[in-house]
């Protein structure tokens, strides 16, 4: 089988194992004596919904926000459009319809919130006094520092009227059922989509401490939020359940599993893993390597898995994505060694801002650029190795995928 047909069949296995369809099924609450209100945010949003609406048998009612251009055939969810990375004013006015239709909620009523990666953006509501535009410059600029998510996610909830468990705040004393999709290290809810409905251990002065560490100007309106006392966000108490229900792990023993059908040893390196993508792939440019000369640490053929949320600090020019950047970097420090493959994508079918998911690299990547005219490590410093693929038509592109657990990273060494 070719290397890139094989690649892509472990990608599609890990995508196929994060469809929301089945994990919504088998976690969903009792019926409530009253209302059941349906509040979702995120890339899964829509299929987390079509599940809930073909196994709820009571009355249902509520909207999920998706980005613009996805499609449904939802009949009693409705369906809001909105911006995704950065916000627009439909993200703006998601919050506002969310915290009005859960301040609505009584005791007797449940909150069924679907929850997944990409949420932050698409419901996007700034505290009283902070203008939209000042808390998108600060999630740019921090973007563009190579800021973790936790980091980011952690200033967005300190600025934000319904991030941070301000959604739930919003509900009461209401039934909250909580399902989560993670795109997450560590598939901590309270970091997927900057936690809407749930309890958060972060303050201000976290937020603030983050914004200096990084040397970003802070707006006068944000800096006085920043500096003044705690806002009031605790729960109310109420039956709350939070239920992470698809997550990077399960996708990553999809892929394995259609690994080992395909007679490849797997070493798996894990989902939690961070850091600057050019870094990391020089990190595992060198266990690829060792693997390729010494057989150690485990004998080719096989296949190097990893996961997790790679940054990219933009100094260049160029359009940036961290799945990209990650196979750029990792094809030069390679040099072309003729035995390694390697693809490296977000499962969400969108690296950074681009449509694109990710990229493939083979042992001739670098000599077929050079022989275009193109300098693979000036497009790296650029940060503009989405032109590079673009160029050599090695750009992975899926389309939406309607789900999100972040990167999927595969390096295929032969024997």
């Amino acid at each position: 089988m070719e290397p890139r047909v094989v690649l892509r069949e472990l990608f599609d296995a890990a995508v196929k194992a994060a469809d929301p369809a089945a994990a919504v099924a088998a976690h969903l609450p009792q019926p409530p004596k009253g209302r059941t209100v349906v509040i979702g945010a995120g890339k899964a949003a829509i299929p987390m919904a079509a599940a809930l609406e073909q196994n709820w048998r009571g009355p249902l009612e509520g909207f999920v926000v998706a980005p613009h251009g996805y499609r449904h055939e939802l009949t009693r969810i409705g369906v809001h459009f909105a911006s995704h990375p950065v916000p627009d004013d439909a993200s703006l006015a998601a919050a506002d319809r969310a915290l009005a239709l859960a301040s609505t909620l009584g005791p007797d009523d449940l909150l069924i919130a679907l929850i997944s990666g990409g949420g932050s953006a698409l419901m996007s509501k700034p505290v009283r006094g902070i203008d939209l535009m000042e808390k998108l410059d600060l999630v740019r600029a921090l973007l563009k520092c190579g800021a973790s998510i936790a980091e980011l996610n952690c200033v967005r909830k300190q600025v934000s009227g319904v991030k941070g468990g301000r959604l739930a705040k919003a509900a009461g004393r209401a039934r909250l059922h909580t399902l989560v999709v993670s795109d997450v290290p560590g598939d901590d809810p309270a970091i997927v989509a900057s936690g809407p409905t749930v309890a958060d251990p972060t303050r201000k002065r976290d937020a603030l401490e983050i914004l200096n560490r990084y040397r970003i100007v802070i707006p006068a309106a944000v800096k006085a939020w920043l500096e003044g006392p705690d806002d009031d966000r605790s729960l109310a108490e109420a039956d709350r359940e939070v239920h992470v229900v698809v997550s990077p792990h399960e996708s990553f023993r999809a892929a394995r599993r259609r690994a080992e059908a395909l007679g490849l040893q797997v070493l798996y390196l894990g989902d939690r893993i961070e850091g600057e993508s050019r870094d990391v792939a020089k990190v595992h440019a060198g266990i690829a390597m060792e693997i390729a000369q010494y057989r150690q640490p485990v004998a080719p053929p096989c296949v190097i898995l990893s996961g997790g949320e790679t940054s990219v600090t933009v100094r260049g020019k160029g359009r940036g994505g961290r799945n990209v950047e990650f196979v750029l970097a990792l094809a030069i420090s390679l040099a072309g060694e003729r035995k390694i493959q390697a693809l490296a994508a977000d499962t969400d079918g969108i690296d950074g801002m681009e449509p694109t998911a990710g990229a493939f690299i083979d042992p001739h990547s670098l000599d077929r650029a050079r022989a275009r005219g193109l300098d693979p490590i000036a497009f790296l410093e650029g940060n503009d190795a989405h032109s590079f693929f673009e160029a050599l038509g090695d750009q992975l592109v899926t389309g939406p995928t309607h789900t999100n657990v972040n990167d999927f990273r595969a390096i295929l060494v032969a024997p």
